[in-house]
This record gives C-alpha cells, structure tokens and sequence, in this order.
C-alpha cells in the first residue's frame, strides 16, 4: 500500500493537502447531492451516488488514490455526458487526479492506517 503514496507530508505541505481534500470533497458531494435532488433515471444516479461516494472518502482521506482515480475517471465521464457545461466536471476530476497523485497527507486515515510507523526493540541483555 505505501507505493501508493508518495510522502505524507507534514506541517505547510500537508495542510495544504489536507485543504485540497476538504475543498475538492465538499465540492463532489455538493454537486453529487444536487443531482441527486434532480430525481434523474437510474443510470446517472448510480453514477452521482459513486461520484458523492469518491467525495466522502476523500474528504477523511481513506484509500486516497483509488478515490481519486475514482473520482477523475467519473467526472470526466459525466463531462461527455453533459456537453452543455464540462467544466466542473473537468474541474472536479482534475482535482481528482491530483490527489490521487499527490497521496493524502497527514492528517488523514491513510497515513493513520498505513503511514510510516515507529517500532522500539527492546535492550537485549544477556
């Protein structure tokens, strides 16, 4: 799983991560919601309820990349879907593949679950 994720990065740059996955979640599941309300046929609702699902994992940053990569491929899919106005959903994947490039950061569940970790050896007496 660490060869997912590049670093998690502390202090500046991992609050800026950490505004990234904030910003680009509510964001998905702001415009994921809104479709939803629309009542649309059961082909792009699967498609919104996946999209809101990408959102919610990026938003506690858990499984990082495949969210993303979730994330950017779905959005770009409603892209085609909707010639009319690509581009939040050109926006939205972008920020997708972003951070399905840049990992999550630290202060996310990913680097809980699988960040670098410190283990103490006992002395060994004789």
């Amino acid at each position: 799983m660490r060869r997912l994720f590049s670093t998690f990065a502390h202090g500046a740059p991992g609050a800026g991560l950490l505004l990234l996955r904030a910003v680009a979640a509510i964001a998905v599941v702001f415009h994921a919601a809104m479709a939803l309300r629309g009542g649309s046929p059961v082909g792009p609702t699967i498609l919104n309820v996946l999209t809101g699902v990408a959102g919610i994992l990026l938003l506690v940053g858990l499984w990082t990349p495949a969210a993303g990569t979730v994330l950017a491929i779905l959005a770009l899919w409603k892209a085609f879907l909707h010639p009319a106005d690509p581009w939040t959903c050109i926006f939205l994947g972008t920020l997708g593949a972003a951070l399905a490039l840049l990992g999550p950061g630290a202060w996310s569940v990913d680097a809980h679950l699988f960040g670098w970790k410190r283990v103490e050896l006992p002395d060994r007496k004789s």
